[in-house]
């Protein structure tokens, strides 16, 4: 496997991890949401239009992700998503998870190459 396909594997496995964490301190719309992916990752990781809204649409129907229409004068019509208590409970297990996972790693890897 290539560098890329690995960074497009590991995107797909943290993609839910990603987009609960930045609406959890306040509610974002898709573009931001996108946008910040973007900046926090030092743009090794973004989100195309055509792969996140499909994704936000699925964590809505879930029930961890509540999405509300807001309009503001002189801007285009936007959807803002905000965390649901339920979505909180995924967040913090998918954290827990991520963090075991990530120390897991640590260990092999600097085994490895001690």
């Amino acid at each position: 496997m290539d560098q890329t396909a690995s960074q497009v594997e590991w995107k797909k496995g943290s993609a839910e991890l990603l987009i609960l964490s930045l609406v959890e301190a306040r509610p974002r719309h898709g573009y931001e949401i996108s946008k910040l992916i973007e900046q926090r990752s030092g743009g090794t990781v973004r989100f195309h239009v055509a792969s996140l809204y499909p994704l936000l649409y699925r964590l809505e129907r879930r029930g961890w992700l509540c999405g509300r229409w807001v309009e503001k004068s002189g801007q285009r019509r936007r959807r803002y998503y905000r965390l649901t208590r339920q979505g909180r409970k995924v967040l913090a297990s998918q954290l827990r998870g991520w963090h075991e996972f990530v120390v897991g790693i640590n260990r092999i890897t600097e085994a490895e190459n001690a």
